[in-house]
């Protein structure tokens, strides 16, 4: 297979925008926001396709060559961006931008073969200010083949965080203060509130919201996993194709953040167990330097394992993410003080580790004040011992 992945969910939405851009309403300049690999990306290639179609219906026909071209990631007219590592390159912009298309061509080329592709982990990437420059230039230019441009900018993020300012962000802003009439710029976005205020105002907001759990288990066994794992993993993705394929690769793998899970809940032990030594022992067992991204999707799994045992801890086990370590979580639960009080204390001591950890915080160090921290709001009684 190669192209673009088949689109699930989001039906209200897509006729929405379908309506507003075939009577000539859709406004330049949109903002897809939502939980990570829920098809925001995916979302906006199919409108960037419906709007090159030539069939002018409320959907892509899938016949027609902007049809096909678009679906093989290959029109001319639609460009797609997204985060990347920064290339080990010297000199001036223009030689970092040509680089990075270099990057994304070959980013690009592995979609088109491999167009199931999992939510990342732990990749530090970022969206430059040369990259953003290419954008400008190219929506500068004349469409290639038809009467419209459009640009998808995945993971928006990733404009502000790099190297200690806002250049890039501040670059696309002039881009979306004029956009040229003939192009459609769409932004995707987790977490908006990271993007640079002056953006968010110029962007409509679209949020999409995860998908059922019935349907993300209905993919993942079209695909060949078996029901009951199918189920397990929907619910740990959370409504989430891309973290789904994350958890449980398409070639029947444990993916990426299956060992981030596992290890999350190494973490938590120690943070549980009754002296400082196991805390001290998974803190040096940490990257030292240049692992943001993985410590973020550290703390992420963390903090669900530690809502799962606040949730046991009240009763409330039907809202529970892990499932398949209810016995670990019960045997736990019992074990903290107070019925889970603590908890979220516990979650705003991962708040505050996540944040230090973008200043370039040494990992080994804040994973050791973050699991103290831990272990001071949930107050394991003495001598007791984890069950794996």
């Amino acid at each position: 297979m190669s192209g673009l992945a088949p689109l699930l969910g989001h039906d209200d939405v897509r006729g929405q925008l379908a309506r507003a851009a075939r009577r000539g309403e859709l406004t330049p300049a949109l903002l897809f926001h939502g939980p990570p690999g829920i098809g925001k990306q995916r979302l906006a290639l199919w409108l960037a396709q419906l709007l090159v179609c030539s069939e002018g219906g409320e959907t892509p026909c899938d016949r027609c060559h902007p049809c096909r071209l678009a679906s093989r990631l290959e029109h001319p007219d639609i460009h797609w961006f997204f985060p990347l590592p920064r290339p080990k390159v010297s000199g001036n912009a223009e030689r970092l931008g040509d680089a990075l298309e270099d990057l994304r061509a070959e980013e690009l080329a592995e979609r088109r073969a491999r167009p199931l592709y999992a939510t990342a982990v732990a990749e530090l990437t970022g969206i430059y200010l040369a990259h953003v420059q290419v954008v400008r230039r190219i929506a500068a230019a004349r469409p290639a083949m038809g009467s419209r441009k459009v640009f998808v900018i995945g993971d928006a993020e990733a404009l502000v965080p790099q190297e200690a300012s806002p250049e890039a962000a501040n670059a696309l802003l002039k881009l979306l203060e004029e956009p040229p009439s003939d192009t459609t710029i769409v932004l995707t976005a987790a977490d908006p509130d990271v993007l640079l205020p002056t953006i968010r105002s110029r962007l409509l907001p679209v949020r999409l919201r995860p998908l059922p759990e019935s349907d993300v288990a209905a993919f993942l066994v079209a695909r060949g996993v078996a029901a009951d794992r199918a189920t397990t993993v929907a619910r740990l993705a959370q409504g989430s194709i891309g973290r789904a394929v994350a958890f449980h690769s398409t070639d029947g793998e444990d993916g990426p953040l299956e060992a981030v899970r596992m290890e999350a809940r190494a973490l938590l032990d120690a943070a549980l167990a009754g002296s400082p030594a196991p805390r001290l022992h998974a803190a040096l067992a940490q990257p030292p330097a240049g692992a943001r991204g993985g410590f973020a999707a550290l703390v992420e799994q963390l903090s669900v394992w530690l809502r799962d045992l606040g949730a046991v801890a009240t009763g409330a086990e039907d809202v529970v993410v892990n499932v398949d370590a209810l016995d670990w979580l019960r045997h736990n639960a019992r074990r903290i003080a107070h019925g889970g009080a603590g908890v979220p204390g516990a979650l705003l001591a991962l708040d505050g580790a996540a944040k230090l950890i973008q200043f370039n915080i040494n990992p080994q160090l804040a994973m050791s004040a973050l699991l103290r921290d831990i272990s001071r709001c949930l107050r394991p009684a003495a001598g007791s011992m984890a069950i794996r």
